[in-house]
């Protein structure tokens, strides 16, 4: 393991959430998935409902996008089948732990996560499109669009997540 791995990990920062670049915003103003992504790990830590392991919830939160490094920010108009997606992200987070001593926790985790296997998957899901849904309230109103598309589509993981007090945004 050396600094240039970690340094890899830190690419993150450089990833630009693609969904909102379909839209007439500055592409210098769209948040990256490293900002979105602590975005979900703060909102993981406020909302955690006690009968969670808040442990588990936030690993989840911080590895979620991680594979993005490798594979991008792929959106549903990418039209990447969710079994290649979740392979692709599997090699992805493979590659970019290799070396690491926590290689195979990481990678677990994000099997867990992909599939929802238990119930700290599932909320960290549904914080990942309440998070969405979120931003797409700050981007209409920094830019006067119509950005409810993102949050018709965050309501059903939403709701399953049991964040139904939140899916009036």
């Amino acid at each position: 393991m050396s600094h240039l791995s970690l340094r890899r990990l830190l690419e993150l920062k450089a990833v630009a959430r693609k969904g909102w670049l379909r839209f007439p915003i500055p592409a210098d103003q769209v948040e990256s998935v490293a900002d979105h992504s602590f975005a979900v790990g703060l909102l993981c830590w406020l909302l955690c409902p006690p009968e969670l392991d808040l442990g588990r919830v936030l690993e989840l939160s911080l590895l979620h996008d991680l594979p993005e490094i490798i594979t991008g920010d792929l959106t549903p108009q990418d039209g990447v089948e969710l079994s290649r997606k979740r392979s692709d992200e599997a090699l992805a987070m493979d590659k970019l732990l290799r070396g690491f001593p926590k290689r195979d926790q990481g990678c677990e985790l994000l099997k867990e996560y992909q599939l929802g296997l238990t119930p700290e998957a599932r909320f960290v899901k549904g914080i990942d499109k309440l998070e969405m849904a979120l931003q797409s309230l700050s981007y209409e109103e920094e830019h006067q669009l119509d950005l409810s598309e993102f949050r018709e589509s965050a309501r059903l993981k939403i709701e399953e997540a049991g964040l139904g007090e939140w899916i009036g945004l």
